[in-house]
């Protein structure tokens, strides 16, 4: 990377923490008296002034990628369905869905923001592929995903998932339901190979265990950049930590468990920026030559148990 590739790199970073540092300052501050000026340049004339905020549900400039009627621009298998305006899916244990994929046809996106609306019950963990591409999955005894970091929003506490989307990675439980009825089979591997996505994720789970990191899925990379850190891979050396994005509990505060939550992508060249309802979750700036991908496809991914709905999905390229 040019020396100028990089200083525009850091200087992205630092205008996004500070301004998340900025909006936490502005709203522990009282509002000033009408008229009183504001801001550096007070009494110099009109001074600064904050901007506005971003309108989730503002569309000018942005496509649509669900009619919110049908699956018409999507292709998966048959346990993607439309319930009551979104896109849904089930998982349980006598009809197990395995890892499985939703994918949008329209074409692939390099530069671009995308935002949608997810909400999760049970144990379902999913998440939103994008800068993808399909291949099958990995054979079993591949080698483990990278193991990432402890830090702010780290590794969830023992007893919760630990390796999502290997296949082989452990058998799971074993017997009959909780029913008492048998476990079902998920589908094929080998029917899903036409949807099996691989590549980079904006994580979701009812459990709140991962929103928001970034994950990479079949890659071997695995986590990234755990919910709460921004992060720098290089080639060649593990990825780094930048900076925290603030306590965990915060972090954790800001996911809303069997609500709709917002989610929001901002990818521009090598740097991801994953927001939760309004608050950064996680950054990546992939410097690692030998990973990264520039552009791909984008599309909804489910595994474990439990029900996923999505809804008003809109896509902008830069």
């Amino acid at each position: 990377m040019r020396i100028a590739d990089r200083h525009s790199t850091a200087a992205a970073i630092a205008i996004v923490l500070a301004g998340m540092v900025g909006r936490s300052i502005v709203a522990q501050q009282p509002p000033a008296a009408p008229g009183t000026p504001q801001g550096r340049g007070a009494g110099r004339g009109p001074g600064f002034r904050q901007p506005d905020p971003i309108d989730f549900e503002e569309h000018g400039g942005w496509t649509s990628l669900f009619d919110g009627k049908t699956l018409s621009g999507w292709s998966g298998d048959r346990n993607w369905k439309i319930e009551d305006g979104a896109i849904v899916i089930e998982s349980t244990c006598e009809q197990p869905t395995g890892t499985v994929y939703l994918v949008w046809q329209g074409g692939e996106a390099a530069d671009f923001e995308l935002k949608l609306e997810m909400k999760g019950t049970g144990n379902i963990n999913g998440g939103v592929q994008y800068r993808g591409w399909i291949a099958p999955r990995p054979q079993r005894g591949a080698p483990p995903q990278q193991s990432a970091p402890a830090a702010v929003g780290g590794p969830p506490a023992a007893g919760a998932p630990s390796a999502q989307g290997v296949p082989g990675a452990g058998r799971g439980p074993q017997g009959p339901c909780p029913s008492g009825a048998p476990r079902g089979t998920p589908p094929d591997a080998k029917s899903e190979e036409q949807w099996n996505m691989w590549g980079a994720q904006y994580d979701f789970d009812a459990a709140n265990h991962y929103t928001g990191q970034f994950y990479e899925q079949s890659t071997g990379r695995g986590i990234v950049a755990w919910k709460g850190q921004a992060v720098r891979t290089e080639e060649g050396k593990n990825p780094r930590v930048i900076a925290s994005l603030g306590e965990a509990a915060v972090i954790d505060s800001y996911y809303k468990p069997n609500e709709w939550n917002q989610l929001h992508i901002i990818a521009i060249g090598n740097q991801m920026t994953h927001l939760l309802n309004g608050h950064v979750i996680s950054i990546l700036v992939d410097e690692d030559a030998s990973k990264a991908r520039k552009s791909g496809l984008i599309g909804i991914e489910v595994e474990a148990t439990g029900k996923l709905f999505v809804r008003n999905v809109w896509l902008k390229k830069l």
